[in-house]
């Protein structure tokens, strides 16, 4: 799964780290009340990396965790959804807006691949100082470089540069 090779999710070991993961979730998602730092340290219990003073506003739903990375100060507004099959880092000072989705998880185009079960991932790496409004969908594998925007709504099928702003259906990037 970590490689981007297929595998399958109904794995025991996949789904032991996805009850784990939701244990842990239904803790954070309860800590709406807390202060900052008991939920950061809340988020370093289970996110491979968080930066001082990075947050998110809860409702927040992810696959494992382990596999999402938080610069210092990245902040995500409520209901983000991040399917970190594939890592996903998230730079320094990023502003995720409310119901952005974060999805690495693929699956195959043919059909018969589809029925075994069988999915991969690919990750999605997310630069300095971004800032994507509220409900944009990001795809597996995308890049988005430092200081870009992505419009709310907008569908990232594909790498937007460093600076650029990006939006619509797919997303298109100008500048």
């Amino acid at each position: 799964m970590l490689a981007g090779r297929l595998y399958n999710a109904a794995d025991p070991e996949l789904q032991a780290e996805l009850a784990a993961a939701a244990a842990w979730l239904a803790r954070y998602n309860a800590a709406g009340t807390e202060a900052p730092a008991a939920r950061l340290a809340l988020l370093r219990e289970r996110l491979s990396e968080v930066g001082d003073g990075a947050a998110i506003r809860p409702p927040f739903h992810c696959d494992y965790g382990w596999n999402i990375r938080l610069g210092a100060g990245a902040f995500l507004n409520f209901n983000c959804v991040i399917l970190d099959v594939a890592e996903v880092a998230i730079g320094d000072r990023a502003q995720i807006g409310p119901g952005v989705q974060i999805l690495t998880a693929d699956h195959p185009r043919d059909a018969a691949t589809r029925a075994l079960g069988l999915e991969s991932g690919r990750p999605i790496r997310i630069g300095a100082d971004v800032w994507i409004g509220g409900g944009a969908l990001i795809l597996p594998g995308v890049t988005i470089g430092d200081g870009a925007v992505i419009g709310a709504g907008a569908v990232v099928t594909r790498d937007v540069p460093a600076g650029a702003t990006a939006m619509g259906n797919p997303a298109r990037a100008r500048g």
